[in-house]
């Protein structure tokens, strides 16, 4: 099993998130964070008064996939995250040891 963490921009979310509907994904955890990479935020110039937003506002999409599913799952979404500017995001893939399902006992794929 496999754990994909995906940082995108807020406004690409719904598109992300249908075409990895689409693929089979079942299961999707997303938060607003705030973050910067190399883009460093940016300048904005409020009541005449210049100033840096250091921390842009991001998603983060977390998702646990059988490892069959990984490549295509993070294809997919480097597909539909991607817009060609700086500040696209980055996707991050882990190994999962264990899954359980709470409610069930399930454990590891039968938990997904």
């Amino acid at each position: 099993m496999k754990k994909i963490e995906a940082i995108i921009k807020p406004f690409k979310l719904d598109e992300v998130v249908e075409a990895l509907s689409e693929m089979g994904v079942e299961g999707i955890s997303v938060t607003e964070i705030r973050g910067f990479g190399r883009q460093k935020g940016r300048t904005e110039i409020y009541k005449g008064a210049e100033y840096v937003v250091d921390f842009l506002p991001k998603i983060k999409l977390e998702l646990v996939l059988s490892d069959s599913l990984c490549a295509a799952a993070v294809e997919t979404i480097q597909r539909t995250a991607k817009t060609g500017k700086i500040g696209d995001g980055k996707i991050f893939v882990l190994n999962v040891e264990q899954a359980l399902r709470i409610r069930t006992g399930d454990k590891n794929e039968a938990a997904l």
